[in-house]
C-alpha cells in the first residue's frame, strides 16, 4: 500500500489523500509514546495545526469556503474545555453500510477506546472513514456508498479521486495496516478533530488483474500522520469532512 496514486501529484506514493506537510518544531523533551531514545519531537499536533491553519486550508483537501469556526481541524485547540458531546443513541440505530474487507486485507485500530463515550463515538467513525476508503479500493468503486456514508465535503471529493487513481492504475491492496496513537479534540456537540498514525510497513499494492503483490521494503515513509475534522450529521454519524496526511512525520516513525 505504499505506492498508490496520491491526490496531489502524478507520482506513485500511498497515504490517503496527501497534503502539505505539517511543520515540526524541535523540543528537548522525549517523545510521549515511549520512544525515549529520540530526544526530539514534533510540536504537539494541536499547536502545529493551529499555527498552520492557513496552509492546511489551502492544501489538498483544504478549505471549503465555510466560516472560521467551521474550519477547525484535528487537534486545533479552541480553549473550550467544556466542549464534550453526549453520545447519540441515533448513531447506534442507523443502518450502516458493509465494510467487509477481503481476507488478505486487515486493519487494526490501537488505542481507539478512551473510556469517554462521546470521544469513543467520534473515534469509531473516524476509523470507519479510513476503512471505507480501503473498502472502496478493494471493491474498485470510487463512488462507493460506504465512502460517501462516512466522508463528505473536501474529504470525500479527495478520497474519491484518490481511489479512482488506484483503480485506474489497475491496483488494489494486500496486507495489514495498523492505526495507532489517536489524539482527539471535541470542539462542540457536532464537530471534532482527530489525528492518528498509520503503520503501512506490512501493506502492499496488488495488481488487480494478475494478483501479484508488490512487496516493497519499509521506510520512514511507510508511517503516516493523519489529521482530520469530523462533523456529526442528522443521522448521528460523525462524517470526516477534512483529511490531511503527512508521510514520515516523527510523531509516527519508530
Amino acid at each position: 500500500m505504499r505506492s498508490v496514486l496520491p491526490r496531489c501529484s502524478g507520482k506513485f506514493a500511498l497515504a490517503k489523500p496527501t497534503a502539505a506537510p505539517i511543520p515540526s518544531v524541535p523540543l528537548t523533551e522525549h517523545l510521549s509514546h515511549g520512544e525515549s531514545t529520540v530526544k526530539r519531537r514534533t510540536l504537539p499536533v494541536a499547536a502545529a495545526l493551529a499555527a498552520t491553519a492557513a496552509l492546511l486550508l489551502t492544501a489538498c483537501g483544504g478549505g471549503d469556503g465555510k466560516s472560521e469556526d467551521n474550519d477547525k481541524i484535528a487537534g486545533a485547540d479552541t480553549g473550550d474545555t467544556s466542549a464534550s458531546a453526549s453520545p447519540s443513541s441515533s448513531a447506534n440505530q442507523v443502518q450502516r453500510p458493509d465494510l467487509t474487507l477481503p481476507k488478505d486485507v486487515t486493519e487494526t485500530f490501537e488505542g481507539w477506546k478512551t473510556g469517554d463515550a462521546a470521544k469513543d463515538e467520534v473515534l469509531a467513525d473516524a476509523g470507519r472513514a479510513q476503512s471505507a476508503v480501503t473498502y472502496a479500493v478493494t471493491q474498485g468503486d470510487p463512488n462507493s456508498k460506504a465512502l460517501a456514508f462516512y466522508q463528505t465535503g473536501t474529504a470525500l471529493a479527495g478520497s474519491q479521486d484518490w481511489v479512482k487513481g488506484i483503480v485506474d492504475a489497475g491496483l488494489t491492496y494486500s496486507g495489514a495496516v495498523r492505526y495507532y496513537a489517536p489524539d482527539i479534540s471535541v470542539f462542540d456537540a457536532k464537530s471534532a478533530g482527530v489525528t492518528y498514525c498509520a503503520d503501512e510497513t506490512k501493506a502492499f499494492n496488488k495488481n488487480r488483474k494478475t494478483q501479484k503483490v508488490d512487496r516493497t521494503p519499509a521506510t520512514n515513509d511507510s508511517y503516516v500522520l493523519y489529521s482530520t475534522r469530523l462533523e456529526k450529521n442528522d443521522k448521528g454519524v460523525w462524517q470526516t469532512t477534512k483529511l490531511e496526511s503527512e508521510r514520515g512525520n516523527k510523531r509516527c516513525t519508530p
